[in-house]
């Protein structure tokens, strides 16, 4: 498999993704939209999720798409980011049909970024204004690192972000990640620069450092976070056209690729959570054979992804935690907040 041209999981063709912050509160919301409606799924694997709509998922629910698929932080607070992108989609006449109404699916997840320094005292949740914000912005290209719902995650010990990327597999068939990462385990090999994702790097796109030549002794991690303010939230997705429950399949492998990439993850104090999109733009060839290859490569890249949302974190004023790369030398002077 090769990178697409974008390396972001827009190289899915019909999707669009926009991301909003607000860097005084330290945190954000990413939107990822379907030219039309997608078949969408979830796989849920730690122990503390804060979700939207994801019940309507299940392959046996009466709707079998979805319009958009929301990240966000802000804890439980942050699902107000749904109702922002919801009521822009209804405006603009999108959603499933009922009778002369039309409701956008827009199933939601979140992490905690509620501890990370910013200003959090509002008078109103902010999070509806910057759903709606970043569901104006969605396009094909669109920032990662201290961007969208990555704005205000921390994994242990460095700053976490938001990371995409993408591939294109000889079958023809493309898969690209999108996440937000605010994980309670480490994405750098006990602590340093290398990443544990190195094994499926692709073209040095974090950085091409590999694995290190001898790794630390074996140790029983300790949580830095609180428990709950973590929570790694990720998307999938294929121009495949698959069912919902090969969709779910999707998904379910992708998890894969956050244990490869996260260590520990799906521990009892996050909220890791994979959704799947397919768009249905080609079907597929064989079967057997191509379903095998989405599960890999929805893993790899969703390995990748969370080693480009830490390598691409920004330095900014009052951060508590360092950011990858001004603490190993390829970053520039931190950023003010609200800059």
């Amino acid at each position: 498999m090769r990178p697409g041209p974008r390396n972001l999981i827009t190289d899915v063709a019909g999707l669009a993704v926009g991301n909003a912050e607000d860097h005084d509160v330290r945190t954000g919301v990413t939107v990822l939209l379907g030219e039309r409606p997608f078949t969408a799924a979830v796989h849920l694997m730690g122990g503390a999720p804060g979700t939207r709509e994801t019940d309507l998922l299940g392959p046996d629910r009466l709707v079998q798409e979805a319009d958009a698929l929301v990240l966000s932080g802000g804890s439980a607070l942050g699902l107000d980011a749904a109702s922002g992108v919801a009521d822009a989609l209804r405006e603009a006449g999108r959603g499933f049909a009922v009778g002369d109404q039309r409701v956008p699916i827009v199933p939601a997840a979140i992490l905690f970024d509620l501890l990370n320094g910013g200003a959090k005292d509002w008078a109103e949740n902010p999070y509806r204004g910057l759903g709606a914000r970043a569901l104006a912005a969605a396009g094909r290209d669109f920032a990662l690192g201290t961007a969208g719902a990555g704005t205000g995650a921390t994994t242990r010990g460095m700053k976490g972000g938001l990371g995409s990327a993408s591939a294109v597999l000889e079958n023809g068939l493309t898969v690209g990640a999108l996440v937000a990462v605010n994980a309670l385990g480490s994405v750098t090999v006990g602590g340093g620069r290398e990443f544990w994702a190195a094994p499926w790097e692709l073209d040095a796109e974090f950085g091409g450092l590999g694995l290190p030549a001898a790794f630390p002794a074996a140790a029983e991690p300790r949580p830095e976070k609180r428990p709950g303010a973590a929570t790694t939230i990720a998307i999938v997705a294929t121009d495949a056209r698959l069912t919902r429950v090969e969709t779910q399949r999707m998904a379910t492998a992708a998890h894969d690729g956050m244990a490869r990439a996260i260590v520990p993850s799906h521990t009892p104090f996050d909220g890791d959570l994979i959704f799947a999109a397919a768009t249905g733009a080609r079907p597929l060839a064989d079967p057997v054979a191509d379903l095998f290859l989405l599960g890999h490569a929805a893993a790899s890249c969703l390995a990748r992804a969370i080693a480009r949302a830490v390598y691409l974190a920004e330095a900014r004023e009052g951060d508590v935690m360092p950011a990858w790369r001004a603490r190993f030398g390829q970053g520039r002077e931190p950023i003010p907040p609200g800059a």
